[in-house]
């Protein structure tokens, strides 16, 4: 319900302004999921949360999920009608809907594909560094109609893309598994990019972010990949792709890294090197190893770079509400954001009931939504929710702004909106239940935060 500020919001020194504010609950045992629950006037005892949009930080892409081959063959192959109900909740914007503004391609094959696969492949031996063989035509039949309907319902979806390898000709070893880029293949890599940024965009599909490979410090014996260590990724970078992006008067932005925490160093090295540093827009971050802090360790040393989060996964490792609900919401929807990120991303937005089509890789994975191919029934899993408490309310260009936070209290993030409305998400990690007090400027709303559970708090500009 809507609850008038002299009612729900209680003065502090003086009488609040007239605000309204509303709350949406996740609980950690999925029994309510973003559910409306009432605000009442704090108890004397509560925790105050503070949040002061007077400190500003970044400012916010979106939130989503990877349009996978996965994902696309399972809505493209939907019903007409599932696809079109499906679509407009995951990226409509109207109340309710999950209002998804940020997605994630693979620029070829993952393991979340189920042929493995280039836009320029050849027979074993055979070369093409013209790039005559070069089409997107891989994508045309599922990747492609997805996005172009995800643009259609949201205009303002951000597309970003990351190939797991270059094609196999490319590489030693001549193959999509295992290898690195030859030396000879620095400069058709970089062509290969700016062939794929045309075609993308001549179908309506403007590619805004990229990085130049998934996960570099890692090399799967079961799917495409390769490592690529941080210094000759810089040289690709300056002396190569950046070069060739704005010859072609591309302007999509490179991002550096797109792997875990764990390993800060990486990006470092990369952007130590002037050249590469000239055209590297920011750093791209992983779930699967390491801590989120690593974020704001690199934002500290190259504050003019931008900070994304653009992988993790649920899956079979986080069953069950209690762990996967606290990981997604305390780590990636609070973590990465208060450590810079200006978008967030999961993994697959949808895989089928047995966690796939995959060929190699992750057997076990989760998508944000499970789609069972037969008879195209959608489950919205843990996930669909964690993001729902963020993106459902956090609209592009919002500015995240300051908020009290209690590590292993009570752990918060806050933003403020073009429009002039502040949301807050506060997750209660500990085991009792947490009386709160939220407070912006003279006013403040309570609750009673449920053990393990999720709160979001809009509260709209002050008149």
């Amino acid at each position: 319900m809507r609850i008038l500020a002299a009612a729900a919001l209680l003065a502090i020194g003086a009488a609040p302004a007239p605000r309204t504010a509303e709350a949406w609950l996740t609980t950690g045992d999925g029994k309510q999921r973003l559910a409306r629950v009432a605000l009442t006037p704090p108890a004397p005892n509560a925790l105050r949360i503070v949040i002061d949009p007077k400190q500003r930080f970044q400012t916010m892409v979106g939130f989503g999920a990877a349009i996978t081959d996965a994902s696309g063959i399972l809505i493209a192959n939907m019903k007409p009608a599932q696809r079109t109900a499906l679509m407009r909740d995951l990226f409509g914007t109207a109340p309710g809907q999950l209002a998804l503004g940020f997605t994630r391609l693979t620029m070829g094959a993952s393991d979340f594909s189920p042929t493995h696969y280039s836009f320029d492949d050849m027979p074993p031996g055979q070369r093409d560094p013209d790039l005559r063989r070069f089409s997107i035509q891989p994508n045309r039949a599922n990747v492609l109609p997805v996005v172009k309907q995800a643009l259609a319902i949201n205009p303002r979806l951000v597309v970003m893309a990351s190939p797991w390898s270059p094609p196999g000709w490319m590489k030693t070893g001549d193959a999509l598994i295992g290898g690195t880029l030859r030396p000879d293949a620095y400069a058709p890599y970089a062509r290969y990019f700016v062939r794929y940024l045309q075609a993308y965009a001549a179908e309506g599909v403007p590619i805004r972010y990229l990085t130049i490979q998934n996960e570099p410090d890692f090399s799967p014996d079961s799917y495409p990949g390769m490592k690529w260590p941080a210094a000759d990724r810089a040289r690709f970078v300056g002396r190569h792709l950046g070069p060739a992006l704005a010859e072609a008067k591309i302007d999509t932005a490179i991002l550096e890294w797109d792997h875990n925490w764990d390993q800060p160093q990486q990006p470092l090295t990369a952007l130590a090197d002037p050249a590469a540093a000239r055209f590297l827009k920011g750093v791209a971050w992983h779930c699967y190893g390491g801590d989120v802090s690593a974020q704001a360790r690199v934002h500290a040393a190259h504050p003019d770079k931008e900070t994304f989060f653009t992988e993790c996964s649920g899956g079979g490792w986080r069953p069950g509400w209690q762990a996967g609900f606290s990981d997604a919401v305390r780590n990636l929807m609070i973590g990465s954001t208060r450590n810079w990120a200006k978008g967030v991303l999961l993994w697959n937005l949808a895989l089928d009931p047995a966690g796939g089509p995959h060929k190699g890789g992750c057997g076990n994975c989760r998508g944000v939504v499970t789609i069972d191919p037969k008879t195209g029934v959608v489950t919205r899993n843990l996930e669909y929710y964690a993001l729902g408490h963020l993106s459902r309310f956090v609209v592009p260009g919002a500015v995240r702004i300051a908020a009290t936070t209690v590590s292993g209290v009570v752990e918060t993030v806050a933003f403020r909106n073009p429009d002039g409305s502040t949301v807050l998400l506060a997750y209660n990690p500990g085991k009792t239940p947490r009386a709160l007090a939220v407070t912006l400027g003279r006013s403040a709303a309570g609750l009673r935060l449920p053990a393990g559970a999720a709160v979001t708090i809009r509260m709209a500009p002050a008149t």
